[in-house]
C-alpha cells in the first residue's frame, strides 16, 4: 500500500519545552572526601533526584508508569539468536575499501509468526553491527550488492563471497555477545543516617529492618553454596564472598545483587577493600535513598525519575528501579571508555575470524548466490550435496542455541513480565470499516478528515454512531491536508502538476454546512478559497508552535513561497459577518527564496525571538539545508553520505526553548540542535546533544509522540526513545500505512492513526 501524505510527518514537532532532558536530572560537581575531609574523587555526574516540592502541580506527560521500559530489549536486539541460528540462513564474507573484513549475514523469516515474510541482514565490522530488515518480494531477487548498498557499503577491496562451513555461527554468535550481557550484577551499600563516608557505610555489619524490607522488594535471598544459577562474580563453593545473596529473574534476565551487608567483614581492614571490590566492581550499584547518579559521559537512559520522585506502589517501584539498573548498564557501555575497549575486542575477533578464513577464501565458495534460490539449476548429485549441508547446517546451529540456553546466555526478555499493564501503544478501533484508499488525512477534534481519490474527503465520526460523511466531492483531489483548530482553519493541496494550488477554508463554515446538510462542496465551489499565487505547489509545511501568526511556506518546483496570516480577531461586533467570509484575504505573501533544487521535505523551525530569527529547513540532493526566512541565505545542516537518498521526515523539536530537529532518511534519524541563533546566523556545529541511530526497516513516515518516536513502515511500527534513540518496541501491523495523528487531550501526546489490512483505520 503506498504511503499517505499525511500531516503527521509534518505538523507533530514537540511543542516547546516537550524534548527537555531536564527530566533526566542535571550535571553538577561531585566531590567525596574521607573521614578527616580529604578530598577523594571529584567528578561531574548527572544527578536525578526529581521534585522535592511534592505540592508541585503534576504535569501530564511528564511521566507515566507506562514510560518503564527495557530500552533495546535482547530478545528484539539480539537478531543472530532469535532469527539466524539453527535456521537456514546464508553468510559472506569481504573486506571494504580500506581493506577492513566485513561480514554479512542474511535470512528469510516470517516476522513475529504475522505471515509477512521478509530479509534481515546484519553486517559485523570492527565500528560495530548494523541491522537492516528488507521487504520480500517473490518475483524480485535480492542481491548482495543490493543489501550492501542498502547499508551504505558500496565499495570493497575484495567483494564478498559466502562461506559455506557451518561452524561459522559458532563465531558469528561470539561476535553478537560482544553487544553485552543478557544478565546484571549491581551492588547494594547500606548507610545509616549521618554516615558520609564509604569507610563508615561499608563497616555496617547488618542493615537496618526497613533495609531487610528493602531487599526483600529486589529479589530473593539465597544461599550461595552450589548455587547453579547466574552467580554474577560471587563464590557458589567456598563461602569467600559471603554465604547469601540477593537474586531475581526480571523480564528474563537473571539479577544477582552484591550487598555489602552480606559480603565478608573485616574488623581488621578499616577500607573493608573485599566489600568495596564487589559493590563497585559492577557497572550500577543502589543505595537505599532514591537518587539516580551516573558519569556525565553517560548516555541518557529511562525510564526518568518522577516529579515528585513518591512511589506508593511497592511493585510500582520495584519495575521501575531495576529497568533503571538494566537500562543504565547499556547506557554506561556506550561511553567512550567501554565503547573503545568493545570496539578493539571485536576488531580482533574479526580479523582473526578472517585470517582464519583465508585458506578457504578459494575453495567451495560461490561469490554471486542469490539470497532466496538455493541453487536451482544444479545438477541432481548437487542439491543433494546441498540438502546435506543445509541439514548439517541447521543441526550445529540449533545445538549452539541449545547450549546457548542452558547456560543461561538466551536472550529472553519477554519470557516474563513486570508491572502488569497496558501499554501506551496499543492499537484500539477507529472505523472497523472503510472502503476507500486513502491519500492523506488529519484530526479534526474527535474525528478524522479522510482524502481519498475514489469518493473526495469524508468525515469520520470517532464513536462510529454515524456513517462516514462526504465533505468535499471527488473533484477536489487533495494531496495534503492539516486542520488548524487553534485559527478555524483547514489547509489543503488538491490537483497535481501545474494545477495543484493551496486552498485555505473556515472550519467552523464547513461544521455548519453538515450541519444545516447542506450540499457536498466541489472543486467550483471552492474558487474563492484559492490562494492564487501558490498554483503549481507540489509541497507546503506549516509551522507547528501556533503562536501569534501562522505561517505557511510552499513550495513550486525549486522555488519557496512563504506565506502568513495574522490571528484575526473575533471579538466584538461583526464577529459573525466576518467569519462567513473566505480566509483568503488575511494571507500575506511575505516574499520568495530560490533553491537550487525543489525540495523533498520541508520543515519550519521556530527561532527564540520570532524577530528575523524564523528558518525553514530544506531537504534536496544529498543534503538538509536551514534557509533564512528573512535574508533566503542557506546553511548546510547535514550532508547525507549515500548513493541513494530517500528522505522521510525532518520534525522541528524545541528543548528548553531552544530549536532542533530530527532528520530521518534511509534508516537513519538524526537530532540537530541549531540554537543558539547568532543574529540571522544559526550556530549549526556538533553538540553534546545531539544523537543518531538506525532504524531496523526503512520508514516511510516519522510521528513524535513524546516520550516516543514512531516509524511507520510498509509492515511494522518501531517504537523508540525520542531522548536517546533506544528500542522499546516492534509492533507487527501488515499492509500499514500511516493516515494522521492527533493530541490526545488526557496525556497530551500524539496518537497516531493508521490504515491497516483491507484500508480500515485502526
Amino acid at each position: 500500500m503506498r504511503l499517505c501524505c499525511s500531516s503527521a510527518s509534518e505538523d507533530l514537532g514537540c511543542r516547546r519545552g516537550d524534548f527537555s532532558r531536564k527530566h533526566y536530572g542535571s550535571v553538577e560537581l561531585l566531590i567525596s572526601s574521607d573521614a578527616d575531609g580529604a578530598i577523594q574523587r571529584a567528578g561531574r555526574f548527572r544527578v536525578e533526584n526529581g521534585s522535592s516540592d511534592e505540592t508541585t502541580d503534576y504535569t501530564p506527560g511528564t511521566w507515566r508508569r507506562t514510560d518503564v521500559h527495557l530500552e533495546n530489549p535482547e530478545y528484539h536486539t539480539r537478531w543472530f539468536f532469535k532469527y539466524f541460528l539453527g535456521k537456514v540462513h546464508q553468510n559472506y564474507i569481504g573486506t571494504d575499501a580500506e581493506k577492513n573484513p566485513f561480514y554479512l549475514s542474511v535470512v528469510l523469516s516470517d516476522q513475529n509468526n504475522q505471515r509477512v515474510p521478509q530479509y534481515r541482514a546484519i553486517l559485523w565490522r570492527k565500528t560495530g553491527t548494523l541491522k537492516i530488515s528488507l521487504p520480500y518480494s517473490p518475483t524480485k531477487t535480492l542481491s548482495v550488492k543490493s543489501i550492501l548498498s542498502a547499508m551504505n557499503l558500496d565499495r570493497f577491496e575484495k567483494g564478498p563471497r559466502e562461506i559455506l562451513n557451518p561452524e561459522i555461527q559458532k563465531d558469528l554468535l561470539v561476535l553478537e555477545e560482544q553487544e553485552g550481557s543478557v544478565n546484571f550484577k549491581f551492588g547494594v551499600l547500606y548507610a545509616k543516617d549521618g554516615q558520609l563516608t564509604d569507610d563508615e557505610m561499608f563497616s555496617n555489619e547488618s542493615g537496618s529492618q526497613s533495609f531487610d524490607k528493602f531487599l526483600n522488594l529486589l529479589g530473593d535471598t539465597i544461599s550461595l553454596q552450589g548455587w547453579a544459577g547466574y552467580r554474577g562474580g560471587l563464590d557458589t563453593k567456598n563461602d569467600t564472598t559471603g554465604m547469601n545473596s540477593i537474586y531475581t529473574v526480571y523480564q528474563g534476565h537473571e539479577l544477582m545483587f552484591h550487598v555489602s551487608t552480606m559480603l565478608p567483614y573485616s574488623k581488621e581492614n578499616k577500607q573493608q577493600s573485599e566489600r568495596h571490590v564487589h559493590v563497585f566492581h559492577g557497572i550500577g550499584f543502589v543505595c537505599s535513598r532514591l537518587k539516580i547518579f551516573s558519569e556525565e559521559s553517560v548516555p541518557l537512559f529511562g525510564p526518568p525519575l518522577p516529579s515528585p520522585p513518591v512511589f506508593t506502589d511497592h511493585q510500582e517501584f520495584r519495575d521501575f528501579l531495576l529497568v533503571k539498573l538494566i537500562n543504565g548498564e547499556k547506557a554506561t557501555l556506550e561511553t567512550p571508555t567501554f565503547a573503545q575497549k568493545r570496539q578493539r575486542t571485536l576488531d580482533m575477533l574479526i580479523r582473526s575470524l578472517y585470517q582464519d578464513l583465508i585458506p578457504d577464501l578459494h575453495k567451495n565458495m560461490l561469490n554471486r548466490r542469490s539470497f532466496s534460490d538455493v541453487l536451482p539449476e544444479s545438477p541432481k548429485s548437487a542439491r543433494k550435496k546441498e540438502e546435506a549441508r543445509q541439514a548439517e547446517f541447521v543441526r550445529i546451529g540449533q545445538a549452539l542455541k541449545l547450549k546457548t540456553i542452558v547456560r543461561g546466555d538466551a536472550p529472553t526478555s519477554l519470557v516474563t513480565t513486570g508491572l502488569c499493564r497496558k501499554e501506551p501503544w496499543e492499537s484500539q478501533s477507529f472505523c472497523s470499516t472503510f472502503p476507500y484508499e486513502t491519500v492523506c488525512a488529519d484530526s479534526w477534534g474527535q474525528s478524522l478528515l479522510v482524502a481519498t481519490e475514489a469518493a473526495g474527503v469524508m468525515m469520520i465520526d470517532d464513536a462510529q454512531v454515524l456513517p462516514p460523511v462526504q465533505v468535499f466531492d471527488k473533484t477536489m483531489v487533495v494531496k495534503q491536508i492539516h486542520v488548524v483548530e487553534p485559527q478555524d482553519l483547514l489547509i489543503t493541496r488538491a490537483d497535481k502538476g501545474k494545477d495543484a494550488r493551496l486552498y485555505v477554508f473556515r472550519l467552523s463554515m464547513l461544521k455548519r454546512g453538515l450541519e444545516e446538510r447542506q450540499l457536498v462542496r466541489t472543486k467550483c465551489d471552492s474558487r474563492e478559497n484559492k490562494l492564487e499565487k501558490t498554483k503549481g505547489c507540489h509541497l507546503y509545511s506549516i509551522n507547528t508552535h501556533h503562536g501569534s501568526e501562522l505561517r505557511i511556506v510552499a513550495a513550486i518546483r525549486n522555488k519557496l513561497l512563504l506565506i502568513t496570516r495574522k490571528q484575526p480577531r473575533l471579538d466584538g461586533p461583526g464577529t459573525l459577518a466576518a467569519a462567513t467570509h473566505s480566509p483568503v484575504d488575511q494571507f500575506q505573501y511575505i516574499r520568495e527564496i530560490c533553491l537550487c533544487d525543489p525540495p523533498v521535505v520541508m520543515a519550519l523551525v521556530d527561532g527564540p525571538t520570532g524577530e528575523n530569527d524564523n528558518m525553514i529547513c530544506v531537504a534536496y540532493k544529498h543534503q538538509f539545508d536551514l534557509i533564512n526566512e528573512s535574508t533566503g541565505d542557506a546553511y548546510r545542516l547535514h550532508h547525507v553520505d549515500a548513493n541513494r537518498v530517500n528522505f522521510v521526515a525532518a520534525i522541528d523539536v524545541y528543548e528548553d526553548g531552544e530549536a532542533g530537529l530530527l532528520l530521518c532518511y534511509n534508516y537513519i534519524c538524526s537530532y540537530k540542535k541549531v540554537c543558539p541563533f547568532n543574529g540571522s546566523t544559526p550556530m549549526i556545529q556538533s553538540n553534546a546533544s545531539d544523537l543518531h541511530f538506525s532504524w531496523n526497516q526503512m520508514p516511510n513516515a516519522i510521528v513524535c509522540a513524546f516520550p516516543y518516536i514512531l516509524a511507520f513502515t510498509t509492515d511494522s511500527i518501531e517504537i523508540r526513545l525520542v531522548v536517546n534513540g533506544n528500542l522499546v518496541y516492534t509492533a507487527v501491523v501488515p499492509e500499514l500505512q500511516l493516515t494522521a495523528s492527533r493530541v490526545s487531550l488526557i496525556d497530551r501526546w500524539k496518537c497516531p492513526i493508521m490504515m491497516g489490512h483491507d484500508y480500515n483505520p485502526v
